[in-house]
């Protein structure tokens, strides 16, 4: 048994799970009118509710016992001193820096000037590209912006760019590669004019494999439709450290965006590893981005934990995976300029809670995480909510929901925010024998035959309800607001790992694959039969050279 399930304050909420689990949450409101006030955040335009819960103050009083007990306020103050929490990789986690304004030395020297020059270099840059002054080999404007990248260099650039739809500039378009699979790069490459495309190659090393696999496709394309090799340095720009290997490709050193090893991918959005969203929105939107997440530092740093919507949405995760179980959590934006959220929250809580190992290098005896996934409402409701609402399973859920639409079309904007509310309402409430019965006396006359027919489906009419939901609405969907959720989420991943005491700026298992693939890469080129590996890597490897 570790330390964590064996100390106090986690016994004292082992004690007091079953208490709730027998809880009725309408119940819970029913005895307590202000459960809304009590347990309900504000921050800003941002209001997040997390009553839904089957929680009392009780609970909260524990749970913050918890995050006590686990050092979570002195963690907090070591990352945000630059102290080095990503302890397996001995360096500090400085994402938070990307979004700083005031100094932050780390080892004697200040690191904010590099970061705000960096930051002025993509203002001056995509200024240059926004307004046309700075041209193809043509001597065209450029119209499209090709941003080649994966994980962290992919899904925060696509989210934003999607979420921040309405503010981005009408002549030009962001397209993103990441699939090694060529499909992805054949489609969007047959749209393109090497005259008027700018490709952003975002990689840290500059040779992760399938980045530079697309990245040199990329390049074979636009010198077979045009360009020559004195082009690439016009059209062809660098996220990377790896200065020696950008330039070999052929990419002028004014050209290279500088990138530190103190961010992680996942937390990268907020670096030169965001110009894709900067060309498409704006500098002045994409500074705003990064107040968004500021203030939220801010927030995270000075609010007492029980007011502060970090710790509370992490700990009201820690609840739900550690004492209720839950194996799976769903995130359902209300607005379709969100889509890709589900996605990006799904490598952040995943790629950052994936781990099996604590600090002191013991296995754990204890969840540290649960699938993330989700589609944007209202398709949702007409594809998995059944399950939600009547399955087996528990499964929390995160709903999202601007007050202000972007694109007031009718009432529609009205009809969604009906169904936010009411599907985390009905989720809560259920429906009870009773409730159809009661509905079956007033909808229908009572003859013999339509009520034994009515009886045989008053089973598959009753909802169990208790369906634990966290409602986040915010004003508007702008820049600022959206660098605030994300950066909530960001935080709230940091506040587990504090609870798991787990690593979450690390994922070393995301290397043995690569290591692997590296491998039989080399084993597909020849027509030898394969027995070096386990019989169904050699029978998949064997059966793919005969086929090919």
């Amino acid at each position: 048994m570790s330390t964590l399930t064996t100390s106090t304050a986690w016994l004292s909420l082992q004690d007091h799970q079953p208490v709730m689990a027998k809880q009725d949450l309408r119940e819970l409101f029913a005895q307590d009118s202000q459960r809304f006030k009590n347990f309900s955040l504000k921050f800003n335009d941002i209001l997040m509710d997390y009553s839904k819960h089957p929680i009392n103050q009780n609970t909260i009083n524990l749970l913050l016992t918890l995050a006590r007990q686990q050092g979570l306020e002195k963690k907090i103050s070591e990352m945000f001193c630059g102290r080095r929490v990503n302890f397996s990789e001995d360096r500090a986690a400085l994402h938070f820096a990307l979004r700083r304004e005031d100094a932050l030395i780390i080892d004697g020297v200040d690191i904010m000037p590099e970061v705000h020059d960096v930051l002025t270099k993509m203002e001056r840059f995509t200024s240059s590209i926004r307004n046309g002054e700075r041209k193809g080999y043509s001597g065209k404007a450029f119209t499209d912006i090709v941003s080649i990248g994966i994980g962290g260099s992919n899904l925060g650039p696509v989210m934003v760019t999607e979420a921040l739809n309405p503010y981005s500039a009408s002549h030009i378009s962001s397209h993103f590669i990441s699939n090694i699979d060529g499909t992805q790069l054949s489609t969007i490459l047959k749209k393109l004019d090497p005259e008027t495309t700018l490709f952003i190659i975002a990689s840290k090393t500059f040779t992760t494999q399938e980045t530079m696999a697309n990245a040199h496709s990329a390049r074979k394309w636009f010198l077979a439709q045009g360009g020559c090799e004195k082009d690439v340095q016009n059209h062809f720009v660098a996220v990377s450290t790896n200065r020696m290997e950008v330039e070999k490709f052929g990419i002028n050193a004014d050209n290279i965006f500088k990138f530190w090893d103190w961010v992680g991918g996942r937390y990268s959005l907020w670096s030169a590893i965001g110009l894709p969203i900067a060309l498409s929105i704006g500098m002045e939107n994409f500074y705003l981005l990064l107040k968004g997440a500021r203030e939220i530092d801010q927030h995270f740093i000075d609010a007492p934990m029980e007011r502060n919507l970090p710790v509370i949405l992490g700990l009201i995760g820690i609840w739900q995976i550690n004492f209720f179980g839950a194996k799976s959590h769903a995130v359902l934006p209300y607005d379709q300029s969100l889509h890709r959220f589900p996605a990006y929250l799904q490598q952040l809580e995943m790629e950052s809670s994936g781990k099996r190992i604590d600090r002191n290098g013991n296995e754990v005896d204890y969840s540290t995480g649960a699938v993330v996934w989700g589609e944007p409402g209202t398709n949702g409701q007409h594809a998995f909510y059944q399950l939600l609402h009547q399955g087996t399973q528990i499964i929390p859920a995160d709903f999202l929901i601007p007050c202000i639409s972007h694109n007031p079309v009718g009432d529609q904007h009205r009809l969604l925010i009906a169904n936010f509310i009411a599907q985390t309402e009905a989720m809560m409430r259920g429906k009870r024998k009773t409730e159809v019965c009661e509905e079956y006396e007033v909808e229908l006359p009572k003859k013999s035959a339509i009520e034994d027919s009515f009886k045989k489906t008053i089973p598959h009419k009753v909802f169990p309800g208790g369906r634990p939901t966290t409602s986040i609405l915010f004003k508007k969907l702008d820049p600022k607001t959206l660098g605030s959720l994300i950066a909530l989420y960001e935080h709230k991943v940091f506040v587990q790992s504090v609870i798991w005491n787990t690593n979450p700026f690390d994922q070393w298992g995301v290397e043995l694959g690569k290591q692997l693939a590296g491998k039989i890469l080399g084993e597909l080129d020849n027509k030898i039969q394969i027995t070096s590996h386990d019989s169904s890597t050699n029978g998949l490897i064997n059966y793919f050279k005969e086929n090919r």
